[in-house]
């Protein structure tokens, strides 16, 4: 049985914070909310020599965001690194690596911490870091304005940790002190591993929920075949918004006891027929998604070589045209038809 160590705000103190530092790369949702996060728990500490906290971004709205919010900020990239004793690495995954290792880790000072939020580069060795720095993960299993609203009830949120690099020997004393001042620390975070993460993630992305999408998709064509209209259809598999509850409630009451609020009916076929499913393809598939694409790093070549062949903008070339062959379906044309007699807006 595998079991991860769980820290709670007993675990961990801000004084490895004290007098350093802090710079976020970046202030999108997880940087704003983050920044706050930390600021607000530093200045509730009171520390004698509280922590300097930096915002690097581009002229844009969320530096001016950040301006708004009262934080010091800088378009200099280079500049911003060699003052960080810590760096927050909070640019999305595909942009990191030449940033980082183009604009950041040249002026980057012996000792730093790169902290990130996501295992994905650090796991397939995207990050050109030198030994001597520290390399840990605080990764909020929430989008930032969770993070942000979680922070300001009291309530926490989930969060993973690790250690990925121990450049200093005091890596876990400064991720633990930067997962509490960001309040990761309140319900308890989960040591992981940029691995782990990884493979969770990729895993849910390209087996479990393409699984999910495909199933509803063969479920609508099949229903709409036996005589199902369209807004009875979207309406019954997701408009009603009934599988949002019903995860929900898994979350709440486990993800089998649920079925409690269910009818008697409802329990009885979910939980026959899921037993009754033969998932033999899909045991297969899962295995070939997780072993092959996320851990043989298939995925990471291909998703790469998109934005090579793409002059800068091959993901989204790709984005649209998957996009406009999935809207394609019996599905896709079926929710179109209803969105527009209802006159819903369509994002």
């Amino acid at each position: 049985m595998v079991s991860a160590r769980m820290f709670t705000e007993k675990d961990a103190d801000l004084t490895p914070l004290s007098g350093k530092t802090i710079v976020f790369i970046g202030y999108g949702n997880q940087g704003r909310a983050q920044a706050l996060n930390i600021r607000d728990t530093i200045k509730a500490a009171a520390l004698p020599s509280p922590p300097k906290i930096v915002i690097a971004n581009p002229r844009d709205a969320f530096s001016a965001r950040a301006a708004e919010d009262g934080f010091e900020s800088t378009t200099d990239w280079a500049a911003a690194a060699a003052e960080a004793d810590v760096l927050f690495l909070l640019v999305p995954d595909p942009v990191q690596p030449k940033l980082f290792d183009e604009r950041l880790a040249p002026t980057l000072k012996k000792g730093c911490a790169v902290v990130i939020a996501s295992g994905y580069n650090a796991f397939y060795g995207k990050l050109k870091v030198a030994k001597e720095n520290d390399v840990v993960m605080v990764a909020p299993r929430m989008i930032g304005t969770s993070v942000r609203t979680r922070f300001e009830s009291g309530e926490g949120y989930p969060c993973f940790v690790s250690v990925e690099q121990d450049g200093t020997g005091k890596a876990w004393k400064t991720t633990l002190a930067l997962a509490y001042g960001i309040g990761a620390l309140k319900g308890g975070a989960i040591e992981s591993s940029a691995r782990e993460e990884t493979l969770m993630d990729l895993f849910a992305e390209q087996a479990l929920y393409p699984t999910i999408i495909a199933t509803f998709r063969e479920a609508y064509s099949t229903l709409k075949a036996l005589g199902c209209s369209d807004e009875a259809l979207c309406h019954e598999l997701w408009m009603s918004k009934e599988p949002a509850e019903v995860f929900e409630k898994a979350a709440d009451d486990g993800f089998i006891r649920q079925l409690v609020h269910h009818s008697v009916v409802s329990q009885y076929g979910q939980l026959k027929g899921s037993m009754e499913v033969d998932t033999t393809w899909m045991k297969k598939e899962f295995k070939r998604v997780s072993e092959q694409r996320v851990l043989g790093g298939e995925f990471a070549k291909e998703f790469s070589a998109l934005d090579e062949d793409g002059d800068g903008d091959g993901i989204q070339k790709k984005l649209d045209s998957l996009y406009a062959e999935a809207l394609k379906s019996e599905l896709g044309q079926g929710e179109k038809r209803v969105r527009e007699r209802l006159g819903l807006k369509t994002i």
